[in-house]
């Protein structure tokens, strides 16, 4: 009973984060799902117009270097609907709300309130396993919003006899994204629960993210950079091997799991230690 009972106070705790944080999420959710239907826009238009050799020979050599053989499939009808799923814009906002709402634990150690939840006969494990819970949550909401826009866009604005992308290729793409924000998710959470300070803890996990970012960039141009590149999480996020045709590499996803799961174990056991008081 006394179980039953912390679970429908964590299913409540859960409501009230999602709450407070529907804004946001409606919002992203909303944008990257108009940013889908505007890339099938701007991919009709190139498609029609017959621009994309001309669209080509406007990207500068050290972008051709980076995209290598992909330059191909990404210069196409297809490649273009799926940028939306990679774009160096989705991908911040998508790590922002991870971030955000994998420390809310913090942001609730610092207002207080989390000492009146803990007042009432609830373990603290269930504040991590809320938190995971609601990430998760979200982030199918997201993923699912983005790929409804893209079908949705695609059925009422693609071209006559143009070649879309698969749902194989939507679904992976979709699934290496969502891998990506579980991933820095739990790194932040891991983060959260050993700070006393959310804007502490959003910060350090946003400027980690920046970094490594910056490590994988110079690591795929730089041949020295190499041999630390592996350490970044972004060397295992691989969409342009999907537009490529390739499989969706599940050893890859597998990493990023096992970050996330290994920053949500951290999570655990940082809180489970620390003194909840301000």
């Amino acid at each position: 009973m006394s179980e039953h009972r912390s679970l429908a106070r964590a299913l409540l705790l859960s409501k009230h984060t999602l709450k407070r944080a529907r804004g946001v999420i409606l919002a992203t959710a909303g944008l990257l799902a108009l940013f889908q239907t505007v890339m099938i826009a701007v991919a009709g238009s190139i498609q029609q117009s017959g621009s994309f050799e001309q669209l080509g020979a406007l990207l500068p050599p050290f972008v051709r270097q980076l995209l290598g053989p992909t330059i191909a499939s990404f210069l196409s009808y297809a490649g273009i609907v799926s940028v939306g799923y990679y774009h160096i814009a989705v991908m911040g906002a998508v790590i922002a709300v991870s971030i955000a709402l994998a420390t809310v634990p913090a942001s609730e150690i610092e207002t207080g309130f989390l000492e009146l939840i803990m007042a009432r006969p609830l373990a603290r494990h269930w504040m991590v396993t809320r938190a995971i819970a609601v990430l998760a949550l979200v982030t199918v909401f997201i993923l699912a919003a983005m790929v409804a826009a893209t079908w949705t866009a695609l059925e009422t604005m693609a071209p006559p006899q143009v070649t879309w992308p698969t749902p194989r290729l939507i679904v992976s793409l979709a699934a290496n994204l969502g891998a990506l924000m579980l991933c820095w998710g739990g790194v932040a959470m891991a983060i959260g629960s050993g700070s006393r300070r959310r804007a502490v803890a959003a910060g350090s996990a946003g400027w980690l993210a920046l970094a490594t970012f910056l490590l994988d960039y110079v690591g795929r141009l730089w041949r020295p950079a190499e041999a630390v590149a592996w350490l970044s999480p972004f060397r295992y996020y691989s969409p342009l091997d999907l537009v490529m045709g390739r499989p969706l590499p599940l050893n890859n996803l597998a990493i990023l799991a096992a970050i996330a799961v290994a920053g949500f174990g951290a999570a655990y056991f940082l809180l489970a230690k620390r003194d909840l008081q301000r």
